[in-house]
């Protein structure tokens, strides 16, 4: 997100196809963490999503469908690798190097997930952000993750504005879960850390 997104707005053809090979090293950590068929299957759907996109792109002139394709594909990775890693992250167990980071991971794929919601929305009412426009080009997703990311952190820059109602109940929303998400991880960690050392 914070390399190949950037790189990908550039527009060269190369690091499209970086942005593959990043999703088989994302499923292959799935297969690593879990096994389970309907989890794998998510995953992959997200992958054929996007080496579709990139074929379409390169047959056809640009196209709102696009970027519906890939934000569904990464809107499926977002939900199941998030779903995988918030049940290794939060049940019972001890505290680890790999659970810390799984936390991280947990962190930055709420903010890939409301990044998707956000074309979506921008898709259905075209002036619902001011300063972003949602076009098939290679800077869209640059944008949208860096709208979400400044929303989740309660950074705003004030550059990427939500104007209708509906984007700003999403951005309240994102907000929410941004400083409420550190809280609830830290005093779940902590609680997993005083019953292990009590036992």
């Amino acid at each position: 997100m914070f390399v190949l997104a950037p790189l990908h707005s550039s527009g060269l053809f190369a690091f499209h196809g970086l942005t593959i090979v990043a999703l088989f090293g994302i499923v292959a950590g799935m297969v690593v963490i879990s096994d389970h068929p309907a989890a794998l299957g998510f995953m992959l759907l997200g992958v054929i999503a996007n080496a579709a996109v990139i074929l379409l792109r390169l047959l056809y002139p640009p196209s709102p469908y696009n970027i519906i394709i890939l934000a569904t594909g990464w809107l499926a990775i977002a939900l199941t690798l998030g779903a995988v890693i918030a049940h290794a992250v939060f049940r019972r167990g001890r505290v680890t190097y790999h659970r810390i980071v799984g936390a991280i991971l947990l962190y930055l794929l709420i903010g890939l997930g409301f990044g998707t919601l956000f074309v979506f929305l921008g898709l259905w009412l075209p002036d619902a952000f001011k300063g972003m426009n949602f076009e098939d080009d290679s800077a869209l997703a640059s944008s949208v993750y860096y709208l979400s990311f400044v929303t989740l952190t309660s950074t705003g820059y004030g550059d990427i504005i939500p104007v209708h109602p509906m984007a700003r109940s999403l951005c309240n929303v994102e907000s929410v879960i941004g400083q409420l998400y550190p809280a609830t991880l830290l005093a779940r960690l902590v609680t997993l850390e005083l019953r292990d050392q009590g036992s």
